[in-house]
């Protein structure tokens, strides 16, 4: 039992960790500004369930807000923290990168900083696939370098991944960045496409379907990330003794106790047949529109998770039927509508 700081807890990703922690006996202090990236109702619900638990607490501040975030480290002083608050959205970063500047560069820092005041015993924290960027290589591996991003949103987290690697070297706190791979499931993010796709296919509405359809990603579903996150948490890095700095592997350290994991299925799957497993779920066809790759998209993603196995056991084992049935059934009951 300890207590844990869960940033972003009342989003997709983050409101599900702080449930699992809580379902195990931890305490959780959760810290999230609610902001309307996309539509707050749905933040929310999901911040009114974890608020109806007992150990749950709730600090409503802004990532970015300096003092603020050394007032709850001060204050609530967590054993451990997970980091899942970001500025989210590879396209959106196109449009407003002040944002990923400010929450996701700045409030880094500053969570670095609070873990640096209480010597938190490990940080956690969300990189992204995309760090992988314009390496052609698949599936990706960890050990790969990544010295290629094409968005500031992957850029950004590239950083966190470096900010980390320097606190865990100077102050000796424990960190593990973990490399997400396209969550999907219930309680998702509107923004992403399942969600988008089950909202205009229920309408009626066309939807978009970029690289012609022929995408491939590895759709990694919410209950195999978080039994990643978990599992992480559980297992603090040490500087690892047969680091070479000659021929230094990217994932480890033998300077700090870092270390950087993939998570996700360790499967690719084509776009087009993650829209017919939602179809058949609904039991409608969808209308498709057809549109080339958009700016800072790839044609696949694929996790090596062979590492992350060896580390932490973890065996993702949920496929894109059972996934894409689970949130179907999660979408339907929140809003109230039926499939026909």
């Amino acid at each position: 039992m300890a207590l844990i700081l869960v940033t972003g807890s009342a989003g997709f990703i983050g409101s599900h960790v702080a449930h699992r922690l809580l379902d195990r006996g931890d305490e959780v202090v959760g810290l999230d500004n609610l902001n309307p990236y996309y539509d707050p109702t749905l933040k929310q619900a999901r911040l009114a369930r974890l608020e109806a638990r007992p150990g749950y607490r709730h600090v409503p501040i802004d990532l970015a807000d300096r003092d603020g975030v050394a007032r709850l480290f001060s204050e609530h002083r967590p054993q451990r923290v997970v980091n899942l608050a970001a500025q989210a959205g590879v396209r959106y970063s196109l449009e407003q990168p002040a944002a990923y500047v400010d929450s996701n560069l700045v409030g880094f820092a500053n969570i670095l900083e609070g873990c640096r005041a209480v010597q938190a015993e490990h940080l956690v924290f969300a990189s992204t696939s995309t760090v992988y960027g314009a390496n052609a290589k698949f599936p990706s591996s960890v050990h790969d370098p990544v010295h290629h991003p094409i968005t500031l949103y992957s850029a950004s987290k590239l950083a966190n991944e470096a900010m980390a690697h320097a606190y865990a070297h100077l102050f000796g706190i424990p960190s593990t960045g973990l490399r997400f791979f396209t969550v999907y499931g219930p309680w998702g993010r509107p923004d992403m496409a399942l969600f988008k796709f089950t909202d205009a296919i229920l309408e009626g509405r066309p939807i978009d379907v970029y690289g012609q359809g022929r995408m491939q990603r590895d759709f990694t579903y919410i209950d195999d990330i978080v039994t990643g996150v978990i599992a992480a948490l559980d297992r603090p890095p040490q500087a690892a003794p047969d680091w070479n700095p000659l021929a230094p592997d990217p994932a480890t350290s033998g300077v700090a106790p870092w270390r950087i994991l993939n998570l996700g299925a360790n499967r690719r799957v084509e776009l087009m047949h993650y829209i017919e497993v939602l179809e058949n779920k609904l039991g409608r066809k969808a209308q498709l529109n057809l549109l080339p790759m958009q700016p800072g998209d790839v044609a696949r993603t694929e996790a090596d998770v062979a590492t992350t196995r060896a580390v932490l056991d973890y065996a993702p084992a949920t496929t894109v039927e059972i996934g894409v049935s689970n949130f179907v059934d999660w979408y339907l009951d929140f809003y109230r509508i039926g499939a026909n």
